[in-house]
């Protein structure tokens, strides 16, 4: 059975969180972190960009089926069952940290962890290499859309479906991507051969994005309207959404007839949401004291989700290998 450990860059996230909550940037402070963030986001979606393999794509597209699964259970379910559990998580939650919790459920896929917990499982890793990847392209368009209808929908007042926010997410994460994939050819084997510094890079990024956010949040009153409990509250809220769409993604597999394989897949791509898309974007579409609230439980789901998959899929890994020929 695999350790459950706490995820080292978890570890990160929360001091940057104690050093906002401690020596929060103010003034002019707050100005440079401002534009540092700016430009770290776009360098990250940039390398995003520059990552993306066209014949990884084109290896998995064949099986649209599986796909198109993945993506209704990401950008559809996700949505809907978080609308639905809006009355329990009313009860347990202030009303910001469900604005959070809607925010994360309009999140595309995580990239390498849905890829290391299928391949870690034997699922197929073609289809989930070609998913996620379509997974994070498609929710730079989608989550700001599909954002602005749900909490619309919710009733919140500060939905961030507007021009400014578009301009915004076209400027910062759009254009470096594109910018980023079409200079693949030329500094893909750099990118390829300096992996490990880039994910420094990509960890630094959400470090500062996370530690101005929460700088603002906290300046705002962040920790005197969250108390202990309502912490504690979030962690179950974030664990029933998961195993609802989990629940719902073994359903789906099992009523498409999907193979083992294509059904480990639907699993762990359907059911993860992205940290590494969901702090920056969560940095454009809200207002700078809001962010703190929003990303709160974006980071304790992408926690939840790592201890979770890491144990369905060690139990996957154990199954007897099929016969061979």
């Amino acid at each position: 059975m695999p350790k459950l450990r706490i995820d080292p860059f978890l570890l990160k996230l929360l001091c940057a969180v104690l050093a906002a909550s401690l020596l929060p940037v103010r003034g002019l402070g707050a100005d440079l972190f401002g534009w540092l963030t700016s430009l770290a986001i776009a360098m990250l979606f940039f390398m995003h960009g520059a990552r993306l393999s066209r014949d990884a794509i084109v290896s998995g597209m064949a099986h649209w089926r599986l796909h198109a699964c993945i993506f209704a259970l990401t950008f559809v379910a996700f949505p809907l069952l978080g609308m639905a559990g809006g009355p329990l998580a009313s009860r347990l939650i202030p009303h910001e940290l469900y604005i959070g919790v809607l925010f994360l459920c309009c999140l595309p896929a995580t990239v390498q962890s849905a890829i290391a917990f299928t391949s870690m499982a034997r699922g197929n890793v073609p289809a989930a290499i070609c998913s996620a990847s379509a997974s994070s392209m498609l929710g730079v368009f989608v989550t700001p859309a599909l954002a602005g209808l749900v909490l619309a929908e919710a009733g919140s007042q500060g939905a961030p479906l507007h021009l400014d926010a578009i301009g915004k997410i076209v400027v910062q994460l759009l254009l470096p991507f594109v910018a980023g994939h079409l200079v693949r050819p030329w500094i893909g084997n750099w990118v390829l051969r300096h992996n490990a510094m880039l994910k420094h890079l990509d960890q630094g990024s959400i470090l500062l994005v996370v530690y101005t956010a929460f700088s603002a949040a906290v300046i705002e009153g962040l920790w005197a309207r969250i108390p202990l409990g309502a912490l504690a509250a979030l962690a179950l809220v974030c664990t029933l959404l998961l195993a609802a769409v989990m629940g719902v993604s073994v359903a789906l597999g099992r009523l498409m007839g999907f193979s083992l394989e294509d059904r480990i897949t639907l699993l762990f791509c359907g059911s993860k949401k992205s940290l590494a898309t969901g702090v920056p974007m969560a940095n454009i579409l809200f207002a700078a004291h809001a962010v703190g609230f929003v990303v709160l439980p974006l980071m304790m789901f992408h926690q939840i989700q790592l201890i979770v998959c890491a144990v369905i899929a060690g139990a996957y890994a154990r199954r007897a290998q099929p016969a061979r020929a």
